[in-house]
């Protein structure tokens, strides 16, 4: 059985700065790359490189970078037989990363904003033949819903990332529909007013998402590891030391890998060490789909722990 990913596919525009610039400020930067990315595709992405069959569903541009990013899916073995392509543009991402890996990003969303209603169509013939449905926000809030119905209707798990923190209540069912919700601190703060800058604030949060019917709720802190809360329980899941050099996709690299570890049998808790592995490999590499680790990379780097 296969992971389907239901997300966004865009083009990141990345340029280097010493700092992240204030509003006002102009700053001279140094390295510039065009490369692949997308909530949804990094995902894909991850999953792929880790060694499961993936279904991206999702939407490019009839333009150059439409095409660049259905061959860059293929040559990372990311099935794109229910990826539209819709006239106009692709979206893209501009994003500066600082020096210390710490990132800022604008996204125009194009074609994903812009999907037609035969997607729901592609979403389920993908989910006939997946075992979890990885879900984003980069994609219509209604289409998101409507694939988590159809996921649920065929047993399947669903984990949500709630990315980019929502500007605009999340519809109140979606919150049940999801086995795992996984906002990182940005997010859980737009999504329940709180601020998760303790263990005990991440739990308070939490308690907020499980109250709206969310199962387990994983909230990402960075270096600080990760609040995983479940039936009254939370547990600390630490981060793996390393040298950042770049966190744009650490948190697709996660969900991405999340979903492999439990469609392989592994326990929540080991499920979420794997997860944390793979995308402490992926914040010592630039770039977003090209940073993200194999298995072996991840096994190893567990081993040593």
């Amino acid at each position: 059985m296969s992971i389907a990913v239901f997300g966004s596919i865009n083009m990141d525009l990345v340029v280097r700065s010493p700092h992240i610039p204030v509003p006002g400020e102009t700053i001279l930067g140094s390295d510039f790359v065009t490369v692949p990315g997308g909530k949804g595709a990094n995902q894909a992405v991850a999953a792929a490189q880790l060694g499961l069959p993936v279904h991206l569903i999702g939407a490019v541009g009839d333009d150059g970078f439409g095409q660049q990013l259905r061959q860059s899916l293929r040559d990372y073995a990311v099935d794109i037989t229910h990826v539209q392509t819709i006239r106009g543009a692709s979206g893209v991402a501009l994003i500066t990363v600082d020096d210390k890996g710490e990132n800022t990003i604008v996204v125009a969303s194009g074609a994903n904003m812009r999907m037609t209603p035969g997607i729901l169509d592609a979403v389920a013939l993908a989910l006939d033949d997946s075992k979890s449905l990885l879900l984003q926000l980069e994609v219509p809030y209604d289409l998101v819903l409507t694939a988590a119905h159809l996921a649920k209707r065929r047993n399947l798990m669903v984990i949500l990332d709630p990315a980019p923190a929502p500007q605009k209540p999340l519809p109140a069912e979606l919150y049940a529909l999801a086995d795992i919700i996984t906002p990182n601190e940005n997010e859980t703060l737009a999504l329940t007013g709180i601020a998760p800058v303790d263990d005990a604030s991440a739990a308070a949060a939490a308690n907020v998402l499980h109250q709206r019917g969310a199962q387990h709720v994983v909230i990402k802190r960075g270096a600080q590891g990760v609040v995983w809360s479940h039936a009254g329980q939370q547990q600390i899941i630490p981060t793996f030391v390393v040298p950042a050099v770049d966190t744009v996709a650490a948190g697709d690299c996660y969900n991405g890998a999340l979903a492999v570890a439990l469609h392989d049998g592994m326990l929540m808790p080991v499920a979420l060490r794997f997860a944390a592995a793979s995308a402490a490999i992926a914040v010592t590499r630039r770039g977003a789909q090209s940073s993200m680790p194999n298995r072996r990379e991840v096994l190893a780097l567990l081993g040593q722990a």
